[in-house]
């Protein structure tokens, strides 16, 4: 008796992670898809005065290979860069200045604008600087970038274009990340891939829609939707701020596109699975809004969703239970297929598809950890900082 009750629980957890997938692939925005990139775009008649707002803690590793890339914009208008030097210890502002000296392109403004007050988390506060400043120059656009991410000459045109051509309040491109180590291989891709699927980027850019997401390294965005919608200032308790951002945006009535980059790159590099578990559980917990039912919920959904197929096709096939192997088999092929082509946008093995049962394990633990490390009063921590409330959403609704 016991033995049936226990094949007929495989069977039935495959039936339902087998029946979640086929509604992930069919109705869930085909989020496993990577063909969202810039929509059509044409030169404008006049080119719109830009500026450029990096927020910087701490950034003199990566610099070198990013600050250039925003002075060598190839932009037919003005534009400006704001790198605000949010209180480096490591020489960020100093080595700001030293890439820019003799250097032709785009100016560059290097500030800094003391530690933030209570209520704001540091990068906001210093996006709030700059912004602050760029409002001097009164531009129509503001493009915030962070210090890792690298652009090709074309980027802010392009992205520019984008936004005249298509009427968006807000552009942004999830950036491409860097993707070497054997950490990053089995991590990274899957990072895109679930947050794709939490937030469809087809759904995204759909007039009514409510469903707002922007990737925080790369969003250009209208300086008067920012003014209506009180940015950053509406945010400012936001640790995952571009979710925030778009959010805000879009309750302000503005119309947002979100897609994958081609030519935008994250240069952080992440070499251990240490410096991608605080990555990943620094907010983790803050995008289930501090809610233990959230947090039950989600880890019942990994499980269910990414754990039951390959559990239930070896406990099936030891059990001699068929049907308990074939339903878990193809819930296991079904999430494998979703994963191919983020795989083939990183330019990674294929056979890494059928390890995401385990890169899902993986992030069910960093969620926990993150709230773990929420109730033991460590918080959120971004460049030295930790905020010991971090909300990443319902306080700025």
């Amino acid at each position: 008796m016991g033995q049936t009750a226990h094949v007929i629980a495989v069977v039935w957890s495959a039936a339902v992670s087998l029946a979640a997938w086929l509604w992930l692939l069919l109705l869930q925005g085909f989020f496993w898809r990577t063909d969202v990139r810039l929509p059509p775009r044409r030169d404008p008649d006049a080119w719109p005065t830009v500026c450029v707002v990096v927020p910087a803690r701490d950034e003199a590793a990566v610099l070198p290979d990013s600050l250039p890339s925003l002075l060598a914009q190839d932009y037919p208008g003005r534009a400006e860069v704001f790198l605000v030097d949010d209180g480096s210890t490591d020489g960020t502002g100093d080595l700001a200045r030293e890439l820019a000296r003799g250097r032709g392109g785009l100016p560059l403004t290097v500030s800094s604008p003391g530690e933030p007050p209570a209520g704001w988390t540091g990068k906001l506060w210093a996006v709030r600087h700059g912004i602050a400043l760029a409002r001097a120059r009164e531009p129509e656009y503001l493009l915030l970038t962070d210090a890792d991410i690298a652009h090709a000459p074309d980027s802010l045109r392009t992205l520019v274009a984008a936004a005249r051509t298509g009427g968006f309040d807000a552009v942004s491109q999830m950036a491409h990340l860097r993707v070497a180590s054997v950490w990053e291989r089995l991590v990274v891709p899957a990072f895109v891939y679930f947050f794709a699927q939490l937030y469809p980027f087809r759904w995204i850019a759909r007039r009514g829609s409510r469903t707002a997401a922007a990737a925080g390294g790369c969003v250009l965005l209208r300086a008067e939707t920012a003014e209506r919608a009180r940015i950053p200032d509406a945010i400012r308790h936001a640790v995952i701020d571009d979710v925030a951002l778009a959010r805000a945006v879009k309750r302000g009535g503005g119309h947002i596109w979100l897609g994958l980059a081609d030519r935008v790159d994250s240069v952080r590099r992440y070499p251990r699975l240490g410096d991608l578990w605080r990555m990943v559980a620094r907010s983790a917990y803050a995008q289930l809004r501090h809610n233990p039912l959230l947090l039950a919920g989600t880890v019942l959904g990994l499980a269910l969703v990414y754990l039951v197929p390959p559990v239930a096709l070896v406990a099936g096939a030891v059990a001699g239970s068929a049907a308990g192997a074939v339903l878990g088999g193809s819930a296991w092929l079904v999430m494998a297929g979703t994963y191919l082509p983020m795989l083939r946008y990183y330019r990674q093995p294929l056979w890494l598809a059928p390890l995401l049962p385990f890169t899902a394990f993986l992030y069910l633990l960093m969620t926990v950890d993150s709230a773990v490390r929420h109730y033991r009063g460590r918080g959120a921590a971004w460049k030295g900082r930790t905020y010991a409330r971090p909300d990443a959403v319902a306080d700025e609704v």
